[in-house]
């Protein structure tokens, strides 16, 4: 399936941030390319399996770039593209709220916001 209609551009691009993980990822990657191992690290909390599907997926929709290295061991690297950087930047003032009120958001009943 390809295309997809949205109702506005946030729309659009909440459905390609798709959750969490992918938000992280490419704040860890804004200061250059990261081997899986440094990338996993740089990713507090996120197990090996969901980072490998992050990737891949931001790979597919051209936010990630994988760049495969012919030498033994094998070596990989992922960086961010132009279009990935550009979703890095307009999601900067974003952070930048959530820092601001980080104590309030950390003080509601999680338990019922979700």
């Amino acid at each position: 399936m390809t295309g997809r209609e949205f109702t506005c551009g946030l729309d659009a691009a909440i459905a390609l941030m798709g959750g969490k993980w992918k938000g992280l990822v490419l704040f860890a990657l804004q200061d250059g390319p990261l081997r899986f191992g440094e990338l996993r690290r740089a990713v507090s909390g996120i197990s090996e399996r969901v980072l490998i599907q992050q990737v891949r997926e931001m790979e597919v929709s051209g936010l990630l770039h994988r760049e495969v290295y012919q030498q033994v061991p094998p070596k990989v690297e992922y960086s961010l593209t132009d279009f990935g950087r550009s979703l890095n930047d307009a999601m900067a003032p974003l952070g930048q709220w959530g820092e601001d009120h980080i104590d309030r958001i950390a003080g509601l009943p999680w338990d019922r916001v979700r």
